[in-house]
C-alpha cells in the first residue's frame, strides 16, 4: 500500500469512525468536536506498537499497517502499553495504558462542556489525543495535562508538539492535580477513581466542573460529573457509562489464595437464598449499587473448584484482606446456596443487605445516584444529596 493509498484509506476510516461515534451517542456529535477530530486525528497519537486481543499480542504499524489502522479507527479502546512499560519476558501481560474508545472520549467532551478560553486540567495524558482535542476547543495555552508515567508523558509531549497543538504536559501524580496553573474551569480524568482526590476540588473554581470515570472494588463503571460551589464542596450525579483503568495510586493487587484465605482459617457455615450471580452478573445497575454500599469489598469467581459437590464458587473479600466469604453453587439448585464466612465482618450478610436495599428502592441505575465531596470526606446519595446511600463500613 502506497502512502497515497494509506492516506485515502485513513480518511475513509475516520469518516466511518465518526459515523460509528454518532450512532453510539444517539445524536450527532457537536460540530466543534467533529472539526477537532479532523484537525487532531487519532492515528497521529496512537503509538507505532499496540497490543491486540485477549493475549495482548503486539501489532506494529510498520509490519502490519492495515491491521494497525483498523484497530486505531475502530470505535473501541486500543491497548498502548502493557505492564507499566516493563518487558514481561514471557510472563503475564496486563494492560497498563490505552487509547479510550472514541465514543466515550467524545461523550465525555460533550459532558464537560468546554468552551474557547476555558482553562482545563486533564488527569491522565496517555497518548495525548484527548489533550489535543481539548486544546483545539479551549484554545492555545489553556490545557494542562498530567501523566504519572514519564515515558508516556514524553511521548505525548512530542506528539502534541508535532501536531502544533499547544498543551502543557506535566509529569507527576494526577491525584495532586497541578496547582501552578489553577484555578481551572474544567477538570477531566481519563482514569477511574475510587475516591475523588481533594486537590481536584480545591483547584477548580466555583461553578467549574469535574468529570471523572468511577470505580469501586466491586465494579468499574460510571461517570461522575460534579460542580464545585463557593464553599469548596463538589457535588453531582453519576451516569451509566465508561470503564477506565484505575488511577495508579489507587490500585490494589489482591488474590484470594495468595492474600486472603489461609490454611488455619475456620469459617462459619450457613446458607443463603440469594443467587450469587444476582450481584455479580450482567446487571450493571445492581453491581453499581453494590459498589457504592460496599466500598471496600471485591469479588472473584472460581469455576470448577476442587471441592466435592461444588460447580462454582463466588469469593468476596475486603480490600484489607481481613474478612472473606465464599458462596457455593452445586450446579443444580437455584434457591439454596452454602455460605462460608471468616473474619470480623459477615460479608455475605452485608451483600444480602445491600442487595435488599437496592430492590427496596426500585432497582436504581447509576443515573439516580450522586456523590458529594466536602473538606471532611465524601458521601454517595440516591436522587438527592439529602438521601444518603447506606455504607457497610
Amino acid at each position: 500500500m502506497t502512502a497515497t493509498d494509506l492516506a485515502a484509506t485513513e480518511r475513509i476510516a475516520l469518516c466511518g469512525l465518526l459515523g460509528a461515534v454518532n450512532d453510539d451517542l444517539g445524536t450527532p456529535m457537536g460540530s466543534e468536536w467533529e472539526r477537532a477530530a479532523w484537525a487532531v486525528p487519532r492515528s497521529t497519537f496512537v503509538p507505532e506498537r499496540i497490543y491486540l486481543g485477549d493475549e495482548l499480542e503486539p501489532c506494529d504499524r510498520t509490519n502490519a499497517p492495515e491491521t494497525w489502522l483498523r484497530a486505531v479507527y475502530a470505535n473501541d479502546s486500543v491497548v498502548t502499553q502493557i505492564n507499566d512499560g516493563e518487558d514481561p519476558e514471557g510472563g503475564e501481560r496486563w494492560a497498563s495504558s490505552s487509547a479510550s474508545a472514541p465514543s466515550i472520549v467524545f461523550r465525555m467532551l460533550h459532558m464537560l462542556d468546554v468552551h474557547d478560553g476555558h482553562r482545563v486540567l486533564e488527569i491522565g495524558t496517555g497518548t495525548g489525543w484527548s489533550a489535543g482535542l481539548l486544546a483545539h476547543a479551549a484554545g492555545p495555552g489553556n490545557v494542562t495535562t498530567v501523566e504519572v508515567d514519564p515515558a508516556l508523558a514524553s511521548e505525548a509531549r512530542e506528539r502534541l508538539c508535532g501536531k502544533d497543538v499547544p498543551a502543557d504536559v506535566i509529569t507527576g501524580d494526577g491525584a495532586e492535580g497541578y496547582a501552578d496553573h489553577a484555578p481551572y474551569d474544567r477538570l477531566v480524568a481519563t482514569c477511574s477513581v475510587r475516591s475523588v482526590p481533594r486537590p481536584w476540588v480545591d483547584q477548580v473554581k466555583p461553578g467549574g466542573v469535574i468529570l471523572t470515570p468511577w470505580e469501586s472494588p466491586w465494579v468499574c463503571y460510571g461517570l461522575l460529573r460534579m460542580t464545585v460551589d463557593d464553599t469548596g464542596t463538589a457535588s453531582g450525579p453519576f451516569s451509566p457509562h465508561s470503564a477506565f483503568m484505575l488511577m495508579r495510586n489507587q490500585r490494589t493487587d489482591l488474590r484470594i489464595y495468595r492474600d486472603v484465605v489461609r490454611d488455619d482459617h475456620q469459617p462459619d457455615e450457613s446458607t443463603t437464598s440469594l443467587p450469587p450471580w444476582r450481584v455479580t452478573g450482567d446487571d450493571l445497575a445492581a453491581q453499581f449499587a453494590m459498589g457504592l454500599q460496599l466500598r471496600d469489598v471485591w469479588w472473584t469467581w472460581h469455576d470448577k473448584p476442587d471441592v466435592e459437590g461444588v460447580t462454582s464458587r463466588l469469593w468476596v473479600a475486603t480490600t484489607d484482606a481481613t474478612s472473606w466469604a465464599a458462596v457455593d453453587w452445586d450446579g443444580e439448585s437455584d434457591d439454596r446456596f452454602t455460605v462460608w464466612q471468616h473474619g470480623p465482618r459477615r460479608l455475605w450478610g452485608e451483600v444480602e443487605a445491600a442487595h435488599a436495599w437496592w430492590l427496596l428502592h426500585d432497582r436504581p441505575g447509576p443515573e439516580r445516584f450522586g456523590l458529594t465531596v466536602t473538606a471532611t470526606g465524601e458521601s454517595a446519595w440516591l436522587d438527592t444529596p439529602d438521601q444518603p446511600v447506606p455504607t457497610a463500613r
